[in-house]
């Protein structure tokens, strides 16, 4: 299954790419989009190849930032009509839970989770394609936090931020991006938060535009592309590491009986033991390769109990064991797809 992602995502990457010395319109052709798609922010385009842009791009000119340079020029406008129901929310837990429960309408390959830890909140956020995707990732992360500024004011900042990938040579542009520390080498992407802050009142709240602005995008398509099967998967990437990623779960999350659910997914000519197991396949491959992730600890990130069911699992789908296939992805030019 296509993940989709609004035009829109590439906002600012022709200045900041075609800026760097990057042939933008070649690069476009190259991955299979229009140069049209820099004028169309509400085009609907993969997700796959968006990803693969902005890693050729950063290759191309060196330039390891790509993601958070284009964030720094963006506006909460660039979030299209979802951005008229975030901006009036009345707290910052309720723009989180808003942007999660309309990502059908923004971009299907992001997956976020919000996880209480009193005293601190957990944001995980991610972006689910094949392959390096460390700009798509610092690109998604960075609108949230540029969405989260711009709604709560210039004092309003996260205890920290996590990247799972290393840190950059040059770390000033990230400096720049956030006013916190950052952590890298960690194990999520996301932003962590004092419970309190995402309960502060949102200066800007209005009761009444919010419904408005929530009646109006339940008429609106969604974006081209998406499915059923997408929801589903997002649902399955947050439920994983609880444990309880399974088809009652997800259904009932959704608000949808199991048989219904099942017969939509049917109609998309899969199933939700597909849509499971792709959803695992894919991040066992970043979790593996991730030398810092233990063995152990992917297991329960993948929703298993026992390192041995894991190691079952993932031996029957990619015919080695996890430890053999992280020694052979560390290799220098081997690469698992």
């Amino acid at each position: 299954m296509t993940s989709v992602v609004r035009a829109a995502a590439l906002t600012n990457f022709d200045l900041v790419a075609g800026g760097l010395g990057y042939n933008v319109d070649a690069g476009l052709l190259g991955v299979g989009l229009s140069p049209r798609v820099m004028r169309e922010p509400d085009w609907s385009l993969p997700a796959q190849k968006v990803a693969v842009l902005l890693e050729d791009a950063a290759r191309t000119t060196g330039c390891e930032t790509i993601g958070l340079r284009m964030v720094q020029l963006r506006k909460l406008s660039n979030f299209g009509a979802v951005s008229l129901l975030l901006a009036y929310q009345a707290t910052l837990r309720d723009v989180l839970v808003s942007t999660m429960d309309h990502l059908h309408l923004l971009n299907s390959s992001l997956v976020m989770r919000i996880e209480d830890a009193a005293p601190l909140v957990v944001v995980h956020e991610d972006v689910i394609v094949h392959g390096p995707a460390r700009q798509a990732i610092e690109l998604a992360l960075g609108v949230l936090y540029r969405m989260c500024s711009a709604l709560m004011g210039a004092h309003w900042r996260p205890k920290t931020v996590h990247f799972v990938h290393d840190a950059p040579r040059d770390m000033a542009v990230h400096r720049q991006m956030f006013s916190c520390p950052v952590v890298f080498n960690a194990g999520f992407n996301g932003m962590v938060f004092r419970a309190e802050d995402l309960d502060v009142p949102n200066p800007s709240a209005d009761p009444q535009l919010v419904r408005y602005a929530a009646a109006m995008l339940e008429s609106m398509p969604r974006l081209d592309g998406a499915r059923r099967s997408d929801e589903v998967r997002r649902v399955v990437y947050a439920m994983l590491p609880t444990g309880r990623a399974t088809c009652e779960s997800v259904a009932r999350s959704l608000g949808k009986s199991l048989r219904t659910l099942q017969r939509e997914l049917d109609e998309e000519g899969t199933s939700f033991t597909e849509v499971l197991s792709e959803a695992r396949q894919n991040l066992a491959r970043r979790y593996v390769a991730n030398p810092h992730y233990g063995l152990g600890q992917v297991a329960g990130l993948l929703g298993y109990s026992t390192h041995g069911a894991f190691t079952r699992w993932f031996t029957m789908q990619f015919g080695q064991s996890p430890m053999a296939w992280r020694r052979a992805s560390a290799r220098p030019g081997r690469h698992h797809a």
